[in-house]
């Protein structure tokens, strides 16, 4: 079995780890992980890594993201997506092309972000996503996240598609929050699809029933240099 790199495409409902797993059996080694962690309800890249190359986790965490995603206008739910209970419904009939495009702009740059309570972040030991399955909330401290770009791709309200680019440790669907209430409204995803990790487009990613051993890339020691 060969050191590398696997592109998947990660489909609706599963955990990034069931896809380790997956590939655990697949190729019969226990030396897998992922380089970022994917929520069930989110789709797209996941980057596995195979053998030796687990040791460049950190070197893929680095890498800038892109997400292709939908925010749905009116409610604020638990989880922050559709699948979650609903705790808040506010009028959105304000809301128009040019405040959502003028709302958007000013999201680009370094921003402050409180990572939501259904991430994988731990608090003293324990997940955040595990606490908040039982109902706690804990206090979280803002983290430097860097926006490079945020495109407006199609606009049929209530929904909002859009694209964006960002540095690690963005969370898509509290950038979704927070653009809702700078339009004085609230709102939650219904749609996540990380199209990119770095150089590793979704245009290159396999779904798992189509991976096989000449799939794996070697390791790309050189993207990281």
């Amino acid at each position: 079995m060969k050191d590398g790199i696997l592109v998947v495409n990660k489909p609706k409902g599963i955990t990034s780890h069931d896809v380790v797993d997956y590939v655990r059996r697949q190729f019969h080694i226990k030396q897998v992980g992922h380089a970022g962690t994917l929520d069930p309800m989110a789709t797209g890249v996941l980057i596995i890594l195979i053998g030796r190359c687990t040791k460049l986790f950190d070197s893929f965490l680095g890498l800038d993201k892109e997400y292709v995603a939908t925010l749905s206008l009116g409610k604020r739910t638990e989880s922050g997506d559709v699948e979650g209970a609903v705790i808040e419904e506010k009028d959105f009939s304000h809301v128009n092309e040019d405040k959502i495009r003028t709302a958007a702009a000013g999201f680009i740059g370094k921003k402050e972000q409180i990572p939501p309570m259904v991430s994988a972040l731990k608090f003293r030991g324990k997940r955040l996503y595990s606490l908040a399955r039982k109902g706690k909330e804990v206090q979280r401290k803002p983290r430097s996240i860097i926006i490079k770009d945020l495109k407006i791709l199609k606009l049929a309200l209530p929904d909002i598609q859009f694209q964006v680019t960002c540095s690690r440790g963005t969370y898509i669907r509290t950038l979704a929050e927070d653009i809702a209430v700078h339009l004085d409204t609230v709102g939650c995803v219904s749609q996540i699809e990380r199209q990119a990790v770095g150089p590793f487009h979704i245009k290159d990613a396999f779904m798992l029933s189509d991976i096989t051993e000449d799939k794996i890339n070697p390791c790309p020691v050189g993207l990281f240099k």
